[in-house]
């Protein structure tokens, strides 16, 4: 198991994009939780994240994306609410639901009729993504229990070992992001994190 501490150098960043095209599973801080972290194309990884978490195959997971041009490439549906609430919010702790363009979308999102996509306020996360492309993201955690401080805990908590761990000190107070699903009539906010919901309906009115 590769295993990086603290702010890590452009060799490093090498390393990690490189397990994470190569179908590994990378262990590592975001701007909230730790976070699991596979490339969408390796199916073998995408198993092993969900067999890791206990997370039900049926629940699709979450993506991170290095800027708002990286969802043109995904075929993701823009709707003015969601554009209000990108440009109030991220890079930040919101996540937001989008629809998908029929045939508009890469093939290792077959099936899914939405996608729930964010944009970290983490710049070493905003390097990974960037060199590796949009990656699938989820909380470091069994599936339904509330994400670990520390990367000592969350390996001791995992069905299994991530292939590379950043280790960036304890999350102590970590919020979740937001979720709000702007693929509906109306937005509807599904989760309360980081942002608040009074924030929220500040920007959608």
């Amino acid at each position: 198991m590769l295993q990086l501490a603290g702010r890590v150098g452009q060799d490093a960043l090498d390393q990690i994009c490189g397990v994470l095209l190569g179908g590994g599973v990378v262990l590592l801080p975001t701007d909230t939780v730790y976070g699991l972290a596979v490339h969408p194309t390796r199916d073998d990884a995408v198993a092993r994240l969900f067999a890791m978490k206990r997370r039900p195959r049926g629940r699709n997971l979450p993506i991170m994306v290095a800027s708002v041009a990286q969802l043109d490439e995904l075929g993701a549906v823009m709707t003015d609410e969601a554009r209000r609430l990108m440009e109030a919010f991220l890079p930040g702790p919101l996540s937001v639901a989008l629809g998908l363009r029929p045939g508009d979308a890469p093939s290792w999102l077959s099936g899914r009729v939405e996608i729930a996509i964010r944009i970290p306020a983490d710049e070493q996360l905003l390097d990974v993504l960037a060199v590796a492309g949009p990656l699938l993201v989820t909380s470091a955690n069994i599936s339904d229990e509330a994400t670990p401080p520390s990367v000592e805990e969350i390996l001791a908590m995992l069905d299994g070992r991530p292939d590379a761990v950043i280790d960036g000190g304890s999350r102590l107070g970590g919020v979740p992001s937001t979720l709000v699903n702007c693929n509906l009539p109306t937005p509807v906010i599904e989760r309360v994190g980081a942002i608040s919901s009074d924030e929220i309906v500040t920007v959608l009115r």
